[in-house]
């Protein structure tokens, strides 16, 4: 089956599904986000709690850094997925009009065969299969952006999990720094399971 014929006889129902599987990774997203959000304004509290400790928690500091950045990184590479998520709502809405028109053009083609709804029939026709590719090209992106967030979140888990050792070293303040790396891992490990289950969205792995 080409793909025009493919996009033609696609049912306004699959593009409703598809963008209430976009509503879904969008709110996904958007928790990232906000917890994201939380880690950035936890690590600082760790490298003001890690100058307190002092050149015991030297190694910690560094490390709370580093959180830093990567939430930081990471709202950035959330912001692309959320583009791109923007960008497919308006793909499937195209869609669901293309499938429309595409339904009136082949019925007045099928009462009129010679009448010029047939040249237009065929534009749509070539306008759809373009659409098609331009919106697998775009689900393609997802994905990668999925993949480089994925792969992202896991150098934040070796971070987290750094800075539990480097609490122990924390002398008076091991305590304290082990709270906080505590609740750095718990977080990180949340992202993870929220990008892993995007992953696995049916929109995003569909070919």
């Amino acid at each position: 089956m080409s793909t025009g014929l493919a996009v033609a006889k696609k049912s306004v129902s699959t593009a409703g599904t598809d963008l209430l599987r976009i509503v879904r990774i969008n709110e996904e997203i958007k928790l990232v986000v906000s917890v994201a959000f939380k880690i950035n304004i936890m690590a600082l509290n760790a490298i003001f709690l890690a100058k307190r400790a002092g050149t015991a928690a030297l190694g910690f500091g560094v490390l709370s850094n580093e959180l830093r950045v990567f939430s930081q990184d990471l709202r950035t590479c959330m912001q692309t997925l959320t583009e791109l998520i923007h960008t497919s709502v308006g793909e499937v809405s195209v869609t669901l009009k293309n499938v429309r028109r595409t339904r009136l053009l082949r019925a007045a083609v099928r009462m009129a065969p010679n009448s010029p709804a047939a040249a237009a029939l065929a534009r749509r026709e070539a306008e759809n299969e373009a659409h098609e590719i331009q919106f697998q090209s775009l689900r393609k992106q997802l994905k990668r952006a999925l993949e480089d967030a994925f792969q992202m979140v896991e150098l934040g888990g070796v971070l987290a999990k750094s800075a539990k050792i480097e609490a122990a070293y924390g002398q008076s303040f091991a305590g304290a720094l082990a709270q906080v790396s505590g609740e750095f891992d718990g977080i990180v490990e949340e992202i993870r399971s929220s990008l892993e289950s995007l992953r696995r969205s049916t929109f995003v792995t569909a070919r």
